[in-house]
């Protein structure tokens, strides 16, 4: 069912371990020109693109682009208990983690007079796209959400598919937990269109362009944040989940089984690798993936999942070479079950959200832990973080210098702006101490 990958008495380079991670065919580029139509669609065309692009894309027309207030009332009203509890439990404890990743302003005094303040100043409009597809993702909508709000953002555009099963609406679930966040401007549009609709805005709907785009989505969603990137900022471009474990022979091979399908679920070309020492360890999650995986709900999804390109299990010499093996794969959830979990958490650089111990699965993390699961896949956490505050925040620094303090540096600007041959911008300093 899933590849073996038997790396003992190997001592890859770092190149050569680049080359060796499990990885899935989800080449953005090869749908660059067709999502770039789509984007130059609606920039032309406006609602009636997004409207087109729906009955094409989604199988179905909505009535308008833009959801009512009412319908979005009377989403949140409509959750059902159990899961509107577990909504509002998720959203205080995402609130509550994320205002950590907001620093303070810090004040650095280089000399009398002479001050440069440093201040986190969030984006005025950010755009949030929440996918629809293979499953609801009303916690995408907390974990988007909460991390802008957080920052301070003032003004949040939410999109999301229209839903044929639902007549064209967002789907209710998703619309509720935009309704218990206050979020009042929702949109039913999904895929490239509605990422160009975010960037670019659409004044017969009255949606304003965003600064910056942020949420996961397919293919065309990764490709088109790509196309519209450098007028807006965007997140990631995020591609099919991940998961790698790394664990050695004190792990429960029941448990990390359950973990790799619970990612396997999600989509066929997820990506669930285990990385182990332990040949033993590995002879057993192969033996219980293949009991569990024949009676999970999704056993078709979680088996074309499982036998892809890019799912494997990775028995290595130690389990040093397998947190190396894991900083050049950059996993977007990592989750670590060996005897000292903190010393082998000390091996790891790259990695998108940490899951330490046989207790901390990335189940919890998708919904209750109170980190972020928007996260960079695709080997992106090897440069980039996850979703969070600090997304929507752009430090600024604020230069305060009186007289005196400027007049004290007057001579080493004339110096190095003539070395500079800018002999112009010593001139604006002497300017102010000719009169």
């Amino acid at each position: 069912m899933i590849q073996r990958i038997d790396l003992r008495g190997a001592t890859p380079s770092p190149a050569e371990l680049l080359a060796l991670v499990p990885r899935t065919a989800n080449d953005v580029s090869s749908v660059t020109e067709a999502v770039h139509a789509l984007i130059d669609d609606v920039r032309d065309r406006g609602e009636t693109a997004l409207l087109d692009q729906a009955e094409r894309f989604d199988g179905v027309r909505p009535s308008r682009v833009r959801v009512p207030q009412a319908d979005i009332d009377a989403a949140r009203d409509g959750l059902a208990p159990d899961v509107r509890a577990a909504l509002d439990e998720a959203i205080i404890r995402v609130r509550q983690a994320t205002a950590a990743q907001v620093p303070p302003p810090a004040r650095t005094e280089l000399a009398p007079g002479a001050v440069i303040e440093q201040r986190w100043q969030p984006v005025s409009r950010v755009g949030l796209y929440v996918p629809g597809g293979k499953a609801v993702y009303p916690s995408s909508v907390v974990m988007n959400v909460v991390a802008a709000q957080v920052a301070g953002v003032g003004s949040i555009a939410l999109a999301s598919p229209p839903q044929k099963a639902f007549g064209g609406a967002v789907h209710p679930t998703i619309l509720g937990a935009a309704g218990l966040l206050g979020i009042d401007e929702v949109y039913a549009m999904g895929g490239a269109g509605a990422i160009g609709a975010l960037a670019h805005g659409v004044a017969g709907i009255g949606l304003d362009p965003v600064q910056v785009v942020t949420g996961p989505g397919n293919v065309f969603v990764a490709a088109a944040k790509r196309a519209v990137q450098g007028v807006v900022g965007i997140d990631a471009e995020a591609g099919p989940t991940e998961i790698l474990i790394i664990a050695d022979d004190t792990a429960d091979a029941t448990l990390v089984a359950a973990d790799l399908i619970s990612q396997a679920e999600h989509d066929e070309l997820a990506g669930s690798v285990l990385v182990t020492d332990s040949a033993e360890l590995a002879d057993r999650v192969t033996t219980e993936l293949e009991r569990l995986a024949t009676s999970t709900h999704h056993r078709a999804r979680v088996l074309t999942a499982l036998s892809g390109p890019q799912s494997a299990i990775v028995v290595m010499n130690s389990l040093a070479d397998a947190a190396a093996f894991s900083n050049a794969y950059g996993p977007e959830h990592l989750e670590i079950q060996t005897a000292d979990d903190d010393a082998t958490l000390a091996l790891i650089d790259s990695a998108g959200a940490i899951f330490l111990g046989r207790n901390s699965p990335v189940s919890l993390g998708d919904y209750l832990a109170g980190s972020n699961h928007v996260l960079p896949t695709g080997g992106q956490a090897r440069y980039a973080s996850g979703l969070g505050a600090y997304t929507f925040l752009r430090p600024q620094q604020v230069i305060r210098y009186d007289r005196d303090a400027l007049a004290a540096v007057e001579a080493r600007i004339v110096a190095l702006s003539s070395a500079e041959d800018l002999p112009g911008h010593g001139d604006a300093i002497t300017a102010r101490f000719s009169a």
